[in-house]
């Protein structure tokens, strides 16, 4: 292994690794976004709680990327992999408002305390909105201000404790979703060095939060009248 960065028989037995095993991560993929698919927590009527949900196993071309990028913070290896990388299968739940939130995380927090799954870390609420942050730590959830801006609460679950299988969920609502596709088309694998690409992020970032707080607003009076 260079200092300088990975070579290429390096990658390329981390990759097969993953490859080996990709079967397994593909399948608690499936069962981790079936919960949200099919749960009644999150699909009972008159408006679910949850509006969809997406799901991926890593590319492992975006994970031989990711290792280099790395590489000069963290040593990704064949031994470690797993560890080291908890985002190999990746599920993304999206809803429409807030206050949706604080009921999918309770359904989340319940299905892991019954035995189903198991934190691999406490989860992790990013944002770069004060209020927002404000609003996960009042849920007792870890938040970590995003310069980035960067919005989207994390969990990694695995399906037993002493299993290095593990599954990455995200939680956001519509218009974060829209904010990040844009973001990740722009800034991964690598960022954009166009300056103006970079302000524009930064203005679409606080008109996701606006409309983001309009429809909690919109919501709000209809719950109310």
């Amino acid at each position: 292994m260079s200092k300088h960065g990975p070579s290429k028989k390096h990658l390329q037995a981390v990759g097969d690794i993953y490859m080996a095993r990709i079967d397994e991560f593909d399948f608690f993929r499936q069962q981790v976004a079936g919960f949200f698919q099919t749960s009644r927590h999150f699909q009972s009527k008159p408006l679910p709680l949850v509006h969809s949900v997406k799901s991926r196993l890593k590319d492992v071309t975006h994970l031989k990327e990711k290792i280099k990028r790395k590489w000069g913070d963290e040593k990704i290896t064949p031994e470690n992999i797993f560890s080291k990388i908890t985002d190999l299968a990746g599920v993304r739940v999206l809803h429409l408002h807030t206050q949706q939130f604080g009921k999918i995380h309770s359904a989340i927090m319940e299905h892991i305390a019954s035995g189903f799954w198991t934190l691999h870390e406490d989860p992790i609420a990013y944002s770069w909105d004060p209020e927002a942050t404000a609003f996960f730590k009042e849920l007792g959830l870890k938040a970590i201000t995003r310069e980035s801006y960067y919005t989207s609460i994390h969990y990694v679950v695995k399906p037993q404790a002493n299993t290095d299988l593990a599954c990455e969920i995200q939680v956001r609502t519509l218009f974060e979703e829209v904010w990040g596709e844009i973001d990740h088309s722009l800034n991964y694998p690598t960022s954009t060095k166009n300056i103006a690409c970079k302000e524009q992020l930064r203005v679409l970032a606080k008109l996701t939060s606006t409309g983001t707080r309009l429809v909690d607003s919109i919501f709000k009076i209809a719950n109310d009248t």
